[in-house]
């Protein structure tokens, strides 16, 4: 799969629009109490409204033509009161519900969070975070206004929309129906906009997308920048993103603009009609003058529905496009997942096996490794050598399940790593790589992510055994030295020392370390070393690495080439067999020796 960068437009599925808007409303199914409360109030305020025009006809009607001013000041008072209500009623609604969507906001955006965690690396390795970053803040963020207003505004708007209509036909059919007839060629117009803007919207989103994984590429690799004195460059190409950006965003607005203008047109154009059809009514006796007052007050209660409901579909295309980027991620399975009724791994010991493992990145790509056989005892050191590509990094994935097998098993203490739960297995290993990876926060923090209810005692323990307490007592805040984030502020060996404490004070039963001492110099590799004996005793340890230093002393060392072990001793017994593993020895000698 090719790599998506901030260069390209992230591909999306086609989504059907109601299937989308159903699944986003099932998220108001813990709130039904809420809904229920919320759409009671609703009736309250629809109820006074609908109610006002038909008041206003009795004034007319009843109490001004025959000067009743008493019943006229109760029907006032009467209505004033019924109004306060409402708008009580009506504040209160929009609290409810402004609780309600933060907490179904909160729900989608944990839920997203915690399914990318899942996924497997090839889902990081295919796009840029910066992209990743965009789904979970700003996809879901453009979600509130859409919940906000499906319940505030859809539901009341349609009930409304529905009484009025109702009124609008017991009141006079004839006038009802001219208040009808410009709606079809309205909705016509609605769906032909809506069609144009939804692409144009979904265009946006994903410029937007290239723009914040632009950003944080280069924000991540200002180093790089400055060094190659590219700033020039690179505040060009965000340029170019941002006016792309904003060009798109300018070009949904265009005809997303066009909604309210269209309902203003009709609605301005619809009363005209009535008011003429209205007098001629009036002339010929059918309907009173309070009729026709009455009649355009339900005018402007028919219109304002539709001016609100066609706002909220506007507001629906804007947004749709958030939601299916969001569900798009939500739908990708992740690779490796727990089976069936998996066990839960008991503490182990640390036996591994590997039989008869074949391995494929993609089903029909190159074989990595083919009918891989070996038994690991207990407390046992394998150092796995060869060149690169040759399989080494891929025997560690597949033990910690990374990856899964194509063919054979992989076992600890006697159980199938497929038929246990990942979580029990990875918790209970150590993995080191050569990216050493610090966390925002203090150094202290950083080495209790290792266990996390750690005493100062403990952590301070576990450093001095890496040799790690000498350079961290002598920074100016000792343990509560803040680091930065990937561990800007300190040197490559100083973050290796931190991450070999950390990994230590998880007391991890299997132990990899994935070229994770390359980065340190010869001074601090001799004080590692003697970490990395207590790091290792007691543990089943895998060490890839290319030192001579770090593996010479394994109990085991596998030479693995093009898929398969073709050595396997310690150290002096394959010198001696002046195989592959001698000439990777000497090789090493030699440039060494050259670069001396």
């Amino acid at each position: 799969m090719s790599r998506n960068t901030f260069r390209e437009d992230e591909k999306l599925k086609e989504s059907i629009n109601f299937k989308v808007v159903l699944r986003l409303l099932s998220y108001l199914s813990p709130h039904k109490l809420a809904v229920i409360k919320t759409m009671t109030l609703m009736m309250v305020v629809v109820l006074v409204e609908v109610m006002n025009p038909f008041l206003l006809k009795l004034a007319i009607d009843f109490f001004i033509e025959r000067s009743n001013s008493i019943g006229l000041v109760y029907l006032g008072v009467a209505a004033v009161s019924a109004n306060i209500v409402a708008m009580v009623c009506s504040r209160y609604r929009v609290q409810i519900m402004a609780k309600v969507s933060n907490g179904v906001l909160k729900k989608i955006r944990q839920q997203l969070f915690n399914h990318i965690q899942r996924l497997s690396f090839s889902f990081f390795d295919n796009r840029p975070l910066g992209k990743i970053l965009s789904r979970i803040i700003g996809d879901v963020n453009s979600l509130k206004q859409l919940f906000n207003q499906s319940i505030n505004n859809l539901i009341p708007d349609i009930i409304m929309l529905i009484v009025v209509i109702i009124i609008m036909l017991a009141m006079n059919i004839k006038l009802a129906v001219m208040s009808f007839v410009l709606l079809p060629a309205l909705v016509i117009s609605m769906f032909v906009i809506q069609t144009i803007a939804r692409k144009r919207w979904q265009k946006y989103r994903q410029k937007r997308s290239n723009l914040n994984a632009f950003i944080h590429e280069d924000y991540s690799g200002i180093r790089v920048v400055q060094s190659f004195a590219r700033e020039r460059h690179t505040s060009k190409t965000f340029d170019d993103l941002s006016r792309t950006s904003v060009k798109s965003f300018l070009s949904a607005m265009k005809v997303s603009a066009c909604f309210w203008p269209l309902v203003e047109l009709s609605w301005g154009v619809g009363t005209i009609i009535i008011f003429w059809y209205g007098i001629n009514l009036i002339n010929v006796g059918e309907i009173t003058p309070g009729d026709l007052v009455a009649f355009s007050g339900y005018i402007g209660m028919f219109w304002r529905p539709i001016n609100n409901l066609s706002n909220f579909y506007n507001s629906l295309i804007t947004n749709l496009a958030g939601a299916e980027r969001i569900f798009e991620i939500m739908d990708i399975s992740p690779d490796i997942v727990d089976c069936q009724n998996p066990k839960v791994l008991p503490p182990i010991k640390g036996k591994v096996e590997f039989k008869d493992v074949t391995f494929k990145y993609d089903k029909d790509g190159e074989t990595v490794l083919k009918k891989v056989n070996f038994t690991v005892d207990t407390g046992e050191t394998i150092a796995l050598v060869g060149r690169t590509g040759a399989g080494k990094t891929t025997i560690v994935n597949l033990l910690t399940r990374f990856f899964d097998t194509s063919e054979g098993r992989v076992l600890v203490d006697g159980y199938d790593i497929k038929g246990v739960t990942i979580e029990s297995l990875r918790s209970q290993m150590g993995i080191m790589t050569q990216d050493t990876f610090l966390f925002s926060g203090s150094i202290k923090e950083n080495i209790r992510y290792g266990k996390l209810d750690a005493t100062d005692e403990e952590i301070i323990g576990a450093a001095k055994s890496v040799h790690a307490h000498d350079f961290i007592s002598k920074l100016k805040d000792g343990y509560d030295t803040d680091v930065h984030e990937r561990g800007a502020g300190l040197s490559m060996g100083q973050r290796q020392l931190v991450a070999l404490a950390r990994t230590l004070l998880a007391d991890p039963k299997i132990l990899i370390l994935d070229e994770a001492t390359s980065s340190i110099d010869t001074y601090t590799e001799k004080m590692v070393q003697e970490g990395l004996k207590k790091l290792l005793k007691g543990r089943t340890s895998f060490i890839i690495a290319h030192r001579l230093s770090t593996i010479r002393g394994a109990d085991r060392i596998m030479v693995i080439d093009d898929g398969q072990i073709i050595e396997t001793g310690k150290h002096n017994e394959l010198m001696e067999k002046r195989g592959n593993y001698f000439k990777l020895t000497m090789a090493q000698y030699k440039f060494l020796k050259d670069g001396a």
